[in-house]
């Protein structure tokens, strides 16, 4: 909990909160729907192909009117105007954050430094669409004059988890070449996606922003010594890699034909560019109509959340709720839960979307802040996710708030199994505001005619405590359009928690510190000598390592 912030607004509205939440104290979700019949219509939104229940949250109309208090004081209006007018609010690298830019199709001009960048987001997606028409119309053809089946990108980061997740929840719709992502610089990721591939109809795509990203290069270096050693010939390079990148000449060198390099800029940070050139592997699987339909749900979504009031704007009221539960109700983490199996990828790629972003302790003058800030972001589809942690969601001793998202059609209805996964995802976010009481399992023990001594033996383990609070987010069917506005719809939630928690949610200097011992740490294991300035658990390490492991 926090006391505090920058600004006497927001300290009262802080301030306010703190009371309100000692007011409101354990106060049940159960009682409040028996009080409020009409709760679901008071605390729902809907837009952009998206229903939003939030009337499962331990909210009242009080907390919703506070928080809001809380959003104006911390100016969230004003810097949502800052972003969509392309000032530099990433104030750490002196960068727009404009991946709105990316999906825009108003008309509107979106500037940088005075420049209006639309022509050269319009010129790169004409880019993709002539490469992308070549490749999967076949015209496109490898060294050896086949055409091209497979497409292996290779990136890390956003510049893989982005682009793997669409291309794994819009399954549905694929009808190009199959695609396959590679990240982890563990030989074994390379070598197991390799295995089965043939050569003459693979193309890679190599996604580096600078061309110099570690365990990119190490594995787009490994696909190319594949390639050569199967096709002997180092002119087969240019027809069967592809770069997103902006270092041309790295590229060059590397053998790419700079024609297949597609750009993208520095106000496009990784974790938000999949809708830039980094989806170009979107677009192969997908075609270009659809890769456009995703753009299109998502600028629907950046519509809704640049142009409607604080109270009736999705992610301002799911960031806010996040706000409530972290810093006043003290939840350190949330979970999500898809229940679609297209959606399986969904998780991990909100994970790194919230975590990097809001996983900071400086605020922007550069001080520790004084309150808890992004939360620990984790889930699994349901109803795999039922049969793991949802033990621990209705009856572990820390609460956990989670997002259900349902789709009302499958892409695959086998007999009864789709109406079974909407009926368990409904039944749990009720089982987990309801629970079960003391009263209510003994009267069901009863019933079941056990003893006594059974029965008060057996009892506190039966109990559900509920008030643990849920959002839904029902769709009619996963499709580019409302995949696009899902994810906006996160983005802009966590750009709303990252201006009231008064950080910049936009840099990531925490990933740099292992990446620069990393470094280190490899010229040793090829023989340097270590420098003693390693702790004694780190050059132990080394030297086994150096020596090779066996154990006595």
């Amino acid at each position: 909990m926090s006391n505090a912030s920058t600004t006497p607004v927001r300290r009262q509205a802080w301030a306010a909160l703190d009371q309100h939440r000692r007011h409101i104290g354990d106060a049940h979700m159960r009682q409040m729907f028996e009080d409020d019949p009409n709760r679901f219509e008071r605390f729902s939104l809907e837009d952009c192909g998206i229903l939003l229940d939030y009337s499962k949250n331990r909210i009242t109309s009080e907390t919703l009117r506070l928080l809001l208090d809380l959003a104006r004081g911390s100016q969230v209006e004003s810097w949502r105007q800052r972003m969509f007018a392309g000032r530099p609010i990433n104030f750490t690298e002196g960068r727009a954050v404009l991946h709105v830019a990316l999906r825009n199709r108003s008309g509107r001009s979106f500037e940088v430094d005075g420049q209006d960048v639309m022509p050269q987001v319009q010129a790169v997606l004409e880019q993709m669409g002539r490469f992308c028409e070549a490749v999967r119309s076949r015209r496109w053809k490898g060294h050896s004059g086949k055409s091209i089946r497979e497409v292996v990108n290779l990136g890390i980061g956003g510049s893989d988890l982005g682009p793997a997740m669409v291309c794994q929840a819009l399954k549905p719709y694929a009808d190009g070449p199959r695609v396959h992502f590679v990240s982890n610089v563990d030989g074994t990721h390379i070598t197991e996606t390799l295995k089965d591939l043939d050569p003459e109809r693979t193309l890679f795509i190599v996604s580096s922003k600078s061309f110099t990203t570690q365990e990119t290069l190490a594995n787009a270096r490994a696909a190319r010594a594949w390639l050569l050693d199967r096709m002997g010939d180092e002119s087969a390079i240019a027809s069967h890699f592809a770069a997103v990148s902006t270092h041309e000449e790295a590229v060059r060198d590397f053998g790419i034909d700079p024609a297949n390099m597609f750009e993208f800029w520095d106000w496009v940070g990784g974790r938000f560019s999949l809708w830039s050139a980094i989806g170009l592997s979107i677009a192969l699987s997908l075609g270009m109509d659809r890769f456009q339909q995703l753009l299109e749900g998502a600028h629907r979504m950046d519509e809704h959340f640049r142009t409607r009031p604080l109270d009736r704007n999705m992610p301002v009221i799911l960031a806010l709720l996040g706000v409530w539960y972290r810093n006043f109700l003290g939840a350190a983490s949330y979970a999500v839960v898809p229940y679609d199996q297209y959606l399986r990828r969904l998780p991990a790629y909100l994970q790194q979307l919230d975590m990097e972003s809001n996983g900071k302790r400086i605020d922007r003058r550069g001080c520790r802040v004084k309150w808890d800030t992004g939360p620990v972001v984790w889930g699994e589809p349901g109803t795999n996710g039922q049969h793991a942690f949802f033990q621990l969601l209705h009856q572990g001793s820390q609460w956990v708030p989670a997002d259900f998202i349902l789709a009302a059609r499958s892409h695959n209805p086998v007999g009864e199994q789709h109406r079974m996964l909407l009926a368990n995802g409904v039944a749990q976010t009720e089982a987990l505001m309801r629970g079960k009481s003391e009263q209510e399992v003994r009267r069901e023990m009863e019933e079941q005619g056990l003893d006594r001594e059974r029965l008060e033996a057996l009892l506190p383990h039966r109990v559900f405590p509920g008030n643990r609070p849920t959002n839904t987010l029902l769709v009619d069917r996963i499709t580019p359009e409302t995949l696009g506005a899902l994810l906006a719809l996160y983005e802009h939630k966590i750009f709303v928690q990252g201006i009231i928690w008064d950080i910049n949610s936009f840099d990531q200097w925490g990933v740099e510190l292992g990446k620069q011992l990393a470094s280190t740490v490899l010229e040793e294991l090829r023989g340097r000598p270590a420098p003693r300035q390693h702790d004694g658990s780190t050059r132990a390490l080394i030297d086994r390592l150096r020596k090779g492991f066996s154990s006595s």
